[in-house]
């Protein structure tokens, strides 16, 4: 490393001294001794020549949001990153039962009125996904500290408003209109990526209207390729004019580090969320107890469809509107109240935004023919509540709705190494990684006598792959390693992903067997 960092040094060292030296930039062509005719380049119109003048003017208003808060954990927990792991350190945890640990952690989040009312993300003061961190404290750009009261939050959206009491009047932003935002666009974000307060990446808008299939009530973001990190959360996305058109939120990541794929909830979903919030307003929105998932193209192809367009009913929770509507597994929905069903537009977002007790008409294709249902939209229940919900798919299985459709029986227990895992759904994974796109299983459980227990596999790890290969399901986990038994291997090797999205490979031996 020291070797490469070298030459990249001689080489911009190397491109200085020829200015120097001759007074001319470095690579331009000199002939006859005059200076060849160079072609100034300027930006096209419409590109920003800097972002700095814009950003000296929003900055202050961006803040640095630190918490500490009390969460229940299992013991051990995440040992393989702990006291035996390869990155040994402290003492080893308590066997069994659960303990409070105090976690501490740090996001972003932006101030939206001179008397110090703040916008951020729910999961920046909810460590846990379920309460408020105890103590929050907001530090302002030139360094000023605050403790900072909590207003309310919301974790369907993801949420929530701070407001602190300071001594003078802030420099604030306002919200602009997302609906305007188109791909291509520039925006910049400001944030506090990895505690780095201040940092500031700019990027263009890569869609202003991305869904991750999630099935949340709100599954619609502005996807940007500008640099979101760690600690970025809740922190503003501008448009030129300095507006808010998102609260930036989560990254598509294998690695853990931004590869250009953030994603940001539009203005146009956080303003009326934020004002409700700041009223002590309760936050409403329609449930009709349904899952749904897009329309494939080969399917849209067969039923003569646009490649765009239609949601098939996955599932529906019995008693709940859809099923008393009439609504059937099956059904392929093509209009909600009038309101053409795209990935853009999707069935989720559509109700979520439905005020409860709506009456609505669902057009729908059912097994090829135009039919229709009238559904009274409900109130939707909270995360806990769903997750206590079964679904009926019609073939006699029970899903569990914010699992994506995901068996709740989809978990293996492997004795031949002494593991049992769970499929990582998107909930879960964005929990534990950050992003709902990590895909692996997640250990259940560890049979304490086994290698795997002596190797650190613990509790809350997730396995990404077995012998290089990825795997997907908890199904396919087993498969993987019964193959690899069969094989005559006396050992696999397991790639994880631990607590703070740190990547290993772990060999663990299979078992011994009993004499027979």
């Amino acid at each position: 490393m020291r070797y490469v960092y070298s030459i990249s040094t001689a080489l911009l060292l190397g491109g200085a001294a020829i200015s120097l030296v001759t007074g001319y930039p470095a690579g331009a062509q000199v002939t006859g001794g005059d200076r060849a005719s160079i072609r100034p380049i300027v930006p096209r119109a419409g590109a920003p020549a800097s972002f700095a003048d814009l950003t000296e003017q929003l900055q202050p208003a961006v803040v640095n949001i630190a918490t500490r808060q009390l969460v229940e954990v299992q013991n051990p927990f995440f040992r393989f990153f702990g006291p035996n792991g390869p990155g040994s350190q402290g003492a080893p945890g308590a066997q069994g039962g659960t303990s409070q640990q105090e976690v501490q952690a740090a996001g972003s989040g932006f101030i939206i009125s001179a008397d110090g009312y703040i916008v951020t993300n729910n999961h920046v003061i909810a460590a846990d996904q379920r309460n408020a961190a105890q103590a929050i404290t907001v530090t302002l750009f030139d360094g000023t500290e605050y403790d900072a009261t909590l207003i309310g939050r919301d974790s369907q959206s993801d949420i929530a408003v701070l407001k602190i009491t300071p001594k003078k009047p802030l420099a604030h932003v306002d919200f602009g209109d997302s609906t305007q935002a188109r791909a291509g666009d520039w925006v910049i974000a400001i944030g506090n990526p990895f505690g780095l307060g201040g940092t500031v990446t700019a990027g263009i808008v890569s869609s202003p209207h991305r869904t991750t299939g999630t099935g949340r009530a709100f599954d619609e973001y502005i996807q940007t390729d500008a640099a979101i990190n760690s600690g970025n959360s809740g922190g503003p996305m501008f448009d030129m004019a300095g507006n808010v058109i998102g609260i930036n939120q989560m990254i598509f990541s294998q690695s853990g580090g931004s590869i250009g794929i953030g994603f940001a909830i539009p203005s146009e979903v956080a303003k009326p969320i934020v004002e409700k919030l700041i009223r002590g307003e309760e936050i409403s929105r329609g449930y009709v107890g349904a899952i749904f998932e897009s329309v494939d193209d080969d399917l849209a192809d067969a039923l003569g469809l646009g490649h765009d367009r239609g949601e098939v009913v996955r599932g529906l929770v019995p008693g709940e509107p859809a099923a008393k509507g009439g609504l059937q597994t099956g059904d392929i929905v093509l209009k909600i109240g009038g309101r053409d069903v795209t990935r853009e537009s999707n069935a989720a977002s559509i109700l979520a935004n439905t005020t409860p007790g709506t009456r609505l008409t669902m057009d729908v294709l059912r097994e090829g023919k135009p039919a229709s249902v009238s559904i009274t939209v409900g109130k939707r229940p909270s995360d806990d509540e769903l997750g206590k919900k079964t679904i009926d798919t019609g073939d006699g299985s029970r899903l569990a709705p914010d699992q994506g459709g995901q068996d709740d029986a989809d978990a293996s227990s492997v004795d031949t190494l002494g593991i049992k895992v769970q499929t990582l759904d998107a909930n879960l994974a964005r929990q534990l990684t950050g992003s709902p796109t990590t895909q692996g299983v997640v250990v259940l459980e560890v049979d304490p006598g086994s290698n795997a227990a002596a190797r650190d596999i613990d509790r809350g790890l997730i396995i990404r792959a077995v012998n290089y290969e990825p795997v997907t399901t908890a199904g396919d986990f087993a498969a993987k390693v019964a193959a690899a038994k069969a094989a005559g291997r006396q050992s696999v090797l397991l790639s994880v992903i631990g607590p703070r999205s740190q990547q290993a490979d772990v060999t663990v031996r299979f078992k011994l067997q009993p004499a027979q």
